[in-house]
């Protein structure tokens, strides 16, 4: 099953490239490998939420920004897509650094970048499987509370 066939299978549309909000691309092939910048969870230009992950108040709960996580993953698809003339050239994952914004006593990071690393896992299936980093940080770009980059191969 293409990668397109599966996303419709799913009843997700892939979006438009998010612009880069700095001097960067999206996204960059070499060889049989393309790497996205990092992503930030844009829905129709914009971000969900912003601040910081933790529990409280006031604080982007571990759920929600999971699911930001996902968001983030589906805009590396659609830039990757874009930098090797489509989707179905994508044929797996080989690696995501997921970036956390979170308090410091936060330390679920894991668990918020499993949102983006189990949405890949659903759509390219056995082939979706890769190697990971999460990772806490103070603050991240537009005060966004996640950002995943992604390694994929293509043919």
């Amino acid at each position: 099953m293409t990668v397109s066939e599966r996303l419709a299978e799913l009843g997700i549309e892939l979006p438009s490239v998010v612009p880069p909000v700095a001097a960067y691309v999206p996204a960059k092939a070499h060889g049989d490998l393309v790497h996205t910048a990092g992503q930030l969870p844009f829905v129709s230009g914009a971000l969900p939420a912003t601040g910081k992950v933790g529990d409280g108040h006031g604080l982007v709960p571990a759920s929600d920004a999971q699911t930001y996580a996902r968001q983030c993953a589906l805009n590396a698809i659609a830039a990757a897509a874009a930098a090797v003339g489509g989707a179905d050239r994508l044929t797996g994952v080989l690696k995501v650094t997921g970036f956390v914004a979170s308090v410091p006593e936060f330390t679920g990071q894991p668990g918020v970048i499993n949102g983006a690393s189990e949405f890949l896992g659903e759509v390219f299936g056995d082939a979706g499987k890769h190697a990971r980093s999460a990772v806490g940080v103070p603050v991240l770009p537009l005060d966004s509370p996640v950002e995943v980059e992604v390694v994929f191969t293509f043919a």
